[in-house]
């Protein structure tokens, strides 16, 4: 069964970031972590035309033109000095989506697709998406304790509007 949570849990999902979620709903049963071990490209790839239906923009490939690039820091004449990958983002450049398997808890890639989400220039919701079994740990429940200790601790304010977890 798909899971979500949105961060802080004071707030319930947005009507912009449903959509999203049922997007993975759409092709859970394609990608569902207790069947299949799919990468996390491949899981991108089955939900793309879902998304771009909702007007994301979603990665293409690894190669330079098929990334998306997202502004972090501005030169002179405005120009971009530093950007960050996202795997799709919304139209209005507000939502970035970061796909997540196998590298999600065990390389820590959440913390650093949550840094990076803080550091992208007008984002203000990251949707992680991990899969809830990974070998012999559910990366889901991980990660939601991560972000449940970060949001009631209230020790580290991020600049985001809200995270939203989904498990498949």
């Amino acid at each position: 069964m798909l899971q979500f949570q949105f961060f802080p849990r004071s707030q319930g999902v947005t009507k912009d970031i449903q959509p999203i979620v049922d997007c993975f709903r759409e092709v859970f049963e394609q990608i569902r972590s207790d069947k299949y071990e799919k990468k996390s490209n491949e899981v991108l790839s089955l939900v793309r035309p879902f998304l771009q239906k909702i007007g994301f923009k979603v990665e293409r490939g690894k190669s330079v033109d098929a990334k998306i690039d997202v502004p972090v820091l501005f030169g002179l004449n405005d120009t971009v000095d530093k950007c960050f990958n996202a795997d799709a983002l919304s139209s209005d450049g507000k939502i970035v989506i970061e796909v997540e398997a196998g590298r999600a808890t065990e390389n820590n890639q959440f913390l650093k697709d949550i840094f990076q989400a803080c550091m992208m220039h007008g984002v203000e919701y990251l949707v992680l998406v991990v899969r809830s079994k990974y070998r012999t740990h559910n990366d889901f429940e991980i990660v939601h304790t991560f972000l449940e200790t970060l949001y009631i601790s209230n020790r580290m304010i991020l600049p985001l509007k809200g995270i939203v977890l989904i498990g498949y």
